[in-house]
Parts: C-alpha cells; structure tokens; sequence
C-alpha cells in the first residue's frame, strides 16, 4: 500500500472486515449510505454483478498483496475494456477513489477493532495531504475516551481523501502528555448538504457534522461489531453435557480453587431500572450502552460485549426476566477472571449436529452467604447463556466441569 499514507502493511483484521463484505450491485453511490458499507462492497454506477465482482477482487488484491495505485490502475482498465463499462468522471479520478475509499475504510474498520482494548483514544491529522481541512487540523491531538460519542461520527477517514487517523493511549500516556484525563469533545454542528445531484433517484439534503463530507459520518466497523455480539439462548446452561458419539466427559480429579471473597456491595440491589443492571455488567469489561468491547479472555480468545446481549431482537430489555440481574457484576467477572474455563462438545440430537462450547466457571464467597456463589458464563455456536445461583452451588459445582479444560485459576 505504498500510495496510502493512511496505512501501512495489511493486517488481519482489516483483511477480514473486506473479506466478510458482500457484492452489491448499484447505480449511484448514494444507493449505500453509512453502516450498509460494513457489510456490502459497491462501486458506484457498477449494476452488474460480474463488473462488481472483478473490482472486488482488485481491490482485494490491493488491500491482501500491497498493490500500489498505479497496480490498481492497470486492473482498472482491464476491468473497463472487459465490460465496457461507461462511468462518470476522468479514469485516474476515479480509480483512485476506488482505491483510496476501499483501503482507507477497511484499514480504519481494522483499527477500529484493534483500539477496543485502549481507554483512550487520540485524533491525529496527517501532514501527508496536500490541502489540511481547518476542522481535521483544529483536531490534531484531541483525546477522548474511547466511548465518547464523538468517535461514532468523527472516526477518520472523515471525507474523501482524508488520512488521518486514531492512536489508542493507555493513563501513563495521558500522563507523559500532561494530561490528567481525556479532552472535553468539540462541540457538534450539523451542516445541511445536498448529494446525489447525478443520482437517477434524484439529489437527496442530509444533516452531516461540520468538517465530515456526506458518507463519511460512521466509524467504519463499528456496526460490524455489535452484530457479532452473541445472542442469548432460550434455555439456560445445565451441568453436564448431552454427550453423543465420541464426545466423552472427562472431570479433573483436583477442586475447583477456594471461592474468592467478594463484598456484599458488588451485588445490585433490586428494583434498578434495567440498563442500571445491563451496566453492572458490561462496565468491568470495558463497554458502556452506547458502545460495544472486546474482551480478551484469560486463554487468549475474544468476545464480543454490548448491551445487546440482554436485548431482544426488537431492542427490548429482557434482564429483569432472567432472574439474576443482581448478579450480573458476578457474571462479567466470572467471564474476566474465571476459576476454570472449559470446552467440550455437546451433541444436539434434534439437530444431529455437534456444537462447541466454551464455559467460565467461578465462585465467590459472598460475605453473609452459608454457600459460595457459582457463576457460569457459557458461549456457543448457538449463542450465550449464564447461571448464578447460590443453593447448594458448593456441592454441584463439579457437575458443570466437564470436556476438556483449557484453564485453571493458579491460587497462590
């Protein structure tokens, strides 16, 4: 990617965000707008599925191979003189706003993946472009906290051409910058434009922030994110496996680690509104309700955090129907810090299909509680399900250790 100064060499997250995308054929580029680009890959004005298909694999051949400009540009022509396609604007114009647009937002998408594990984040304008925008220029250092709603609107690229970029900062940088806590957030003004005016549907007016071109007003990947946040299942996590042919359940022979003491006050009380309780949750791991995170288990593995983990699909709360909203901080550190953690596959014979599922088993001796509390965070091809509970957890917490265990708390 020698011609993008917004990037540097591909890496896998970046790679797998254009991979996943679907081609979509269109008319215009107004036809995709915002979120949609997260899933779909276009070239505007490019209606026919083969035309589509061929741009895909130059870019991904760009974006996977280091292909430069003037590499692209060469498959663009081929492109054209195969399908005789008529498009609007000159052919280096053009080509490289195919080329820079793809590179720039799934590298950005990429990235934005990649921050979620910093809590600060940091706007830098690149002093590669030949014409500064005044706004991206007034930008240049500002540091926000990574769920700052600004990002949603102001994560870069922020217009065509643009090449800035986000640094992720942890405290002691704050500090080395003589900071002692994230910047306040610019305010926003919402500028009227008008897009589309060659647009066989016709010029559309739309609301964007002062400094962002239309189009450019998402974080790209952000959408991405949250669809691959899991979904809970119907039924809850019973001890054991279902087992099935050559799926045995091996059990340790060593106990679980002593239960590790908690305060009261770590539970919820009752009565909270529902996002008091979906909260409780997913702040210890790093999200809030506006913002999703990925949280990297002890074994290495990652997981998607939001609230919609205890959303239907219609965006209603169904916390307070679970039973366990209380313990809900107990079920995020359970998934953090677990005990033991476990994998195994369990035969579904409904489905005659096996599905592999990972398990977080904890326990916390609760102060003014006789038993421990056992927690099970479990999380599967078909979606998450959890237990908390305290009656007779002490005795039954072995029948939910079974497959093969990947993890084991070291006491000392």
């Amino acid at each position: 990617m020698a011609d993008a100064a917004y990037g540097s060499l591909p890496f896998r997250e970046q790679e797998e965000f254009f991979r996943r995308k679907v081609n979509l054929p269109t008319t215009a580029w107004t036809d995709v707008r915002l979120h949609e680009h997260d899933y779909a890959f276009v070239v505007a004005g490019a209606n026919r599925d083969a035309i589509v298909a061929d741009f895909r694999a130059a870019v991904e051949k760009a974006i996977s191979g280091g292909s430069t400009l003037e590499d692209f540009r060469k498959d663009f022509d081929s492109i054209v003189a195969k399908h005789g396609w008529d498009y609007n604007g000159g052919r280096n114009w053009r080509s490289r706003v195919i080329y820079d647009t793809n590179l720039s937002t799934s590298y950005a998408a990429g990235r934005w993946e990649q921050l979620q594990e910093a809590p600060y984040w940091q706007y830098e304008h690149s002093d590669w472009v030949e014409h500064p925008r005044e706004q991206h220029v007034a930008w240049d250092g500002l540091v926000l906290a990574r769920d700052d709603p600004w990002w949603q609107t102001h994560f870069p690229p922020n217009g065509w051409g643009c090449q800035c970029t986000v640094h992720g900062l942890w405290p002691r940088d704050l500090q080395r910058l003589g900071k002692s806590g994230p910047d306040q957030a610019p305010a926003v003004k919402l500028v009227e434009r008008t897009i589309g005016q060659r647009s066989p549907q016709g010029p559309q007016l739309v609301r964007v922030p002062q400094g962002i071109d239309p189009g450019f007003e998402y974080a790209p990947g952000s959408a991405r994110l949250r669809t691959a946040i899991p979904p809970e299942r119907p039924e809850p996590p019973v001890p054991g496996s279902a087992g099935g042919h050559g799926l045995p359940n091996l059990r340790p022979a060593e106990p679980l680690p002593t239960p590790r003491p908690v305060s009261p006050d770590v539970l919820l009380p009752k009565g909270l509104a529902p996002e008091a309780y979906v909260r409780g949750f997913l702040e210890p791991l790093g999200a809030t309700l506006e913002q999703s995170a990925i949280v990297r288990d002890v074994i290495g593995e990652r997981l998607v955090v939001g609230k919609e983990l205890f959303q239907t699909a219609q965006g209603e709360w169904k916390v307070l129907k679970l039973g366990r909203e209380q313990f809900l901080p107990l079920l995020a550190q359970a998934l953090q810090d677990p005990d033991e953690v476990w994998v195994r596959l369990e035969w579904m014979y409904a489905l005659q299909k096996a599905v592999v599922r990972r398990r977080y088993i904890a326990r916390f001796a609760v102060e003014g509680q006789e038993v421990p509390a056992l927690v099970v965070f479990e999380r599967g091809d078909d979606g998450w399900a959890g237990v908390t509970a305290f009656q007779g957890a002490a005795q039954t917490a072995d029948d939910w250790r079974v497959g093969l265990r990947l993890y084991a708390r070291d006491q000392k």
